[in-house]
């Protein structure tokens, strides 16, 4: 039995792990949007490819993540794993949660490395200021 990816939910799980509010992102949206829509979009089991890839634009998910996210997939994955002493093989290549993570670890390196600049900047200033 296939399962049936629901594209709205799998926008609701992303938008609520991400701590982004339906108001937020209606916002982000653009002036046709509200928390109403919203909130009926995330019923939708299908999304259109340009609207799933303006949502993917202003929460930073990749689509493909709203495409291929299965909860219960993920479930027999993890149930499986256990089951077989860690010995479970997941045969699909690409893993949307990976990219997620990937994305905002680079999201997190880069932040660190303005916040040093930042220091260096402050430190190089306050050598100028001590110096005159």
């Amino acid at each position: 039995m296939e399962q049936k990816i629901h594209q709205g939910r799998n926008v609701k799980r992303f938008r609520e792990m991400l701590g982004i509010k339906q108001e937020a992102l209606a916002l982000d949206l653009g002036d046709d949007w509200n928390q109403k829509k919203i909130s009926l979009l995330e019923q939708k089991d299908l999304i259109e490819d340009s609207l799933l890839e303006k949502i993917s634009e202003v929460i930073k998910i990749p689509v493909e993540a709203f495409k291929n996210f299965d909860e219960e997939q993920a479930v027999n994955i993890i149930a499986s794993t256990f089951n077989d002493n860690a010995t479970g093989v997941i045969v699909n290549n690409y893993n949307p949660i990976d990219k997620i993570i990937q994305l905002h670890e680079e999201k997190i390196l880069l932040y660190e490395r303005m916040l040093k600049e930042k220091d260096d900047v402050m430190y190089r200033l306050e050598v100028l200021i001590k110096s005159k």
